[in-house]
């Protein structure tokens, strides 16, 4: 009768090492067929045009050409040097500044009244919520209606308080604070909604002490209500001014030529689809664009969340 050999420890080790060695294999490729198809998508759609435009703005290109002559940072050079991109970085701090700051306010202002227990609340939270979701194109040409100097509703209330509807779509001034109003009133509703949120969120003991203490209502806003509000406050800012930075639809369908109204974003599709068709001047203009996003985004998680009273 045979007897089973009993494995040394050294076998033993072999066969523990083989089997870690099969297991992370399993895990590396289990890894790879699932963040794989994800990291090509990215590579290929994201960091690929990257680099690619990188590449393009140190070249004096114009779209559709066979030919382009190597400049190196003459572009950079002649956006930050040259009138025209003074203009689009005056515009552009303007518009964010502007459409951020009246969205928030005004946007707190909204959750503070809709988060009262009043009948109705639900529906005046989703209309006023629905603008968020609208097409930008469907929006800009209804508005573009509303101020029409002849034809819209906005002529007839200057006409009922004496004065001149504004030559909106030539001024280049008042084409800026069309657009700035348009957008407040579309972002309105995601900061409103935004803010509702987080003012249910603060514990309703704190208030109820306050109130007991003898606090009065705007006391509590300012010095409970407020610093609780902080991570909103936070997000909101982040998320609005990426995307007023980026803002394009509605200035294209109701400035299509600029007017005024050339933020960035708005600049580089001018440069590059436009009459110019200066493709190596827009990729450089997009590349200051994504390093100014980066850099605001940065600043903010690094100093301004300092700064934030998380709960």
């Amino acid at each position: 009768m045979d007897t089973a050999t009993t494995p040394t420890d050294a076998e033993l080790e072999v066969e523990r090492r083989r089997g870690r060695r099969l297991r992370k294999s399993r895990n590396y490729l289990t890894f790879v067929l699932f963040v794989g198809p994800n990291v090509a998508l990215i590579m290929m759609f994201i960091y690929y045009p990257l680099i690619m435009n990188l590449r393009f703005s140190l070249l004096d290109w114009r779209l559709g050409s066979s030919t382009a002559r190597f400049v190196g940072l003459q572009n950079y050079i002649e956006f930050f040097t040259s009138p025209n991109g003074l203009e689009v970085w005056r515009v552009t701090i303007i518009f964010t500044v502007a459409t951020v700051a009246g969205a928030m306010l005004l946007g707190l202002l909204m959750a503070v009244v809709l988060n009262k227990r009043l009948p109705g609340r639900v529906v005046a939270r989703t209309a006023l919520f629905s603008p968020y979701v609208l097409s930008g194109v469907g929006v800009g040409m209804v508005w573009s209606f509303i101020f029409d100097p002849r034809l819209g509703v906005m002529r007839f209330f200057f006409e009922a308080i004496g004065r001149r509807s504004p030559e909106w779509f030539n001024d280049p001034r008042w084409a800026l604070v069309m657009v700035i109003i348009v957008y407040i009133w579309k972002n309105l509703g995601y900061a409103a909604v935004i803010f509702i949120a987080g003012l249910q969120s603060i514990p309703s003991d704190l208030l109820e002490a306050a109130n007991v203490d003898g606090a009065s209502r705007t006391r509590q806003f300012f010095t409970i209500v407020m610093p609780l509000l902080s991570p909103t406050v936070f997000f909101l800012s982040i998320t609005m001014i990426l995307n007023s930075m980026q803002a394009f639809d509605i200035l294209r369908i109701m400035t299509p030529s600029g007017n005024g109204t050339n933020t960035i974003i708005f600049e580089i599709y001018l440069q590059s689809f436009g009459a110019y068709q200066r493709a190596g001047y827009a990729g450089a203009v997009s590349v200051v664009l994504f390093l100014t996003l980066f850099a605001i985004t940065a600043f903010q998680l690094r100093y301004v969340q300092k700064k934030v009273h998380y709960q």
